[in-house]
């Protein structure tokens, strides 16, 4: 079949979160299976700069707010996705400075809702002929709120393909005033309840959820969560109406890039079958020493706690603020911690690793190197997240052979099987869950967690168990596939 992946971000061209992931694996991983997959990406300023053979492949003339836009389709086979690549580039709109959706001054465009709307229409247009490419998808697969509009604009055109649209944070759902609405020049008839409407507003990837043929999200879990009112953001009852096109697919990995062995960012290369005891243990040397630690047999033997990830609640870390203190009073055990995110969970950290200088070892911001050197020199990751759709730092985690400490929610309680005494008794247990998002659940669990780590037995029999998991790309491709036939 005929795919084309529309998408606001792909990894490593331009990224911002797990969505830029999933665009550069999951289209390589479809391919590998037969299919004809290519992406569009809108032309941002930092995409144009990192790639030097393009070719125009056409124009298009697209509806924005204030005035029609000529835009130039761009078309390379550039080898960072592994796939053709396409562009939609509107210089107006996406040749600027800072990231897609946000200023260098860090406030949002002000014309988010035209960038994305011209975007969409764009890909509607050159998905619903092949006079550009000689080549015409059987599905348009789109991506979050930026394509939002896309399902809904694909069923304004003749012999239009199927679409699916996959949610990958409910929370960034494209809201836009009645105003804009009427300024992007949409039927009037999407301004209704059964259409874009909400709540006032109007909600781009409302449009996704209406429209598309098929409704995906990345973990089986968080589908059936956001048909509730505590996860859904004002959704819930719109997907319950649609839950006859809804599914859950759970997102994979890159175990190419996520690999301890042949990962080029650590010291020490191991796998479960060879030498993952004496590898985890140099990495943890190297981690404690890169991060000032002088690394002696009594650190090596202690375990040490890892979190990579933004500062804020959804990620649960005001939990970790509460339990910190505990845990570092009470046992020899250290954590690293890497993030950056709220200012007043930056301070608390800061505090915190001043009161424990030495067993509190904080990054502020983000480095690749040092996040694959916590996945394979810590002992247990901690994902303590409220909400996680999917959530990949838990499938990294058991890649590494480094128990995750979960809560029950989304892709992590779809990932991660408790280390309980049946589940350690069958070779089933893969890590640490609790199942209410409070300081003294997850305090407990952590606390089982440090019992267990000093049992080398069973402790390396949930290392082996953990590390032998698949989380790749191949059974999840295959049911897009599936997906894809039924409506093509």
């Amino acid at each position: 079949m005929k795919i084309l992946f529309a998408a606001s971000e792909a990894y490593p061209l331009v990224k911002t979160g797990g969505l830029g992931d999933v665009i550069h694996a999951l289209p390589r991983a479809l391919q590998q299976q037969g299919q004809d997959v290519r992406v569009i990406l809108p032309a941002y300023r930092l995409v144009l700069e990192q790639i030097s053979d393009m070719r125009i492949a056409g124009w298009l003339r697209v509806q924005g707010a204030s005035r029609i836009h000529d835009v130039r389709i761009l078309e390379t086979r550039d080898h960072h996705l592994g796939v053709p690549l396409l562009l939609v580039d509107a210089p107006d709109l996406f040749d600027r400075p800072g990231s897609p959706y946000v200023h260098p001054d860090g406030y949002n465009w002000h014309d988010n809702a035209d960038r994305f709307s011209v975007f969409s229409r764009a890909v509607a247009q050159l998905a619903s002929s092949s006079d550009i490419l000689d080549w015409k998808p059987d599905v348009v697969h789109a991506h979050d709120w930026q394509t939002g509009l896309l399902p809904a604009l694909l069923k304004l055109v003749p012999d239009a393909p199927a679409s699916v649209y996959t949610i990958h944070n409910l929370s960034y759902s494209g809201v836009f005033s009645h105003e804009e609405f009427s300024h992007l020049h949409l039927p009037s008839e999407w301004w209704s309840a059964e259409a874009l409407e909400f709540f006032g507003n109007f909600s781009m990837l409302k449009g996704g959820i209406v429209f598309a043929d098929r409704v995906t999200t990345v973990s089986p879990t968080y589908a059936q969560e956001i048909q509730t009112p505590g996860f859904g953001y004002g959704f819930d009852g719109v997907l319950r109406a649609h839950a006859h096109k809804l599914s859950g697919i759970l997102n994979g990995i890159d175990q190419d890039i996520w690999n301890p062995a042949t990962d080029h960012y650590l010291p020490e290369h191991y796998s479960v079958k060879h030498r993952y005891l004496a590898g985890k243990r140099a990495n943890k040397q190297k981690l404690l020493e890169q991060l000032g630690v002088d690394a002696g047999d009594k650190d090596l033997d202690s375990p040490l706690l890892g979190f990579i990830g933004r500062l804020v609640e959804q990620k649960g870390v005001d939990l970790i603020l509460e339990v910190i203190p505990h845990i570092l009073d009470n046992h020899n055990a250290r954590f690293v911690i890497l993030g950056s995110g709220e200012q007043h969970f930056e301070n608390a950290l800061r505090e915190l690793a001043a009161l424990y200088p030495q067993r509190l070892l904080l990054t502020l911001g983000y480095s690749e190197e040092l996040a694959h050197r916590i996945e394979a020199g810590a002992d247990i990751f901690l994902m303590p997240s409220r909400f996680e759709p999917c959530g990949l730092n838990q499938m990294y985690s058991l890649r590494y052979g480094t128990p995750p400490l979960v809560h029950h929610v989304g892709g992590l309680a779809d990932t991660v099987t408790d280390a309980n005494t049946e589940n350690l008794k069958n070779d089933t247990a893969t890590g640490f869950v609790f199942h209410e998002p409070n300081a003294a659940t997850m305090l407990a669990t952590l606390e089982r967690a440090l019992d267990l780590y000093h049992h080398p037995k069973p402790w390396h029999q949930l290392v082996r168990t953990a590390m032998s998991q698949d989380f790749g790309w191949t059974k999840s491709a295959a049911k897009y596939i599936s997906l894809y036939e039924e409506i093509s």
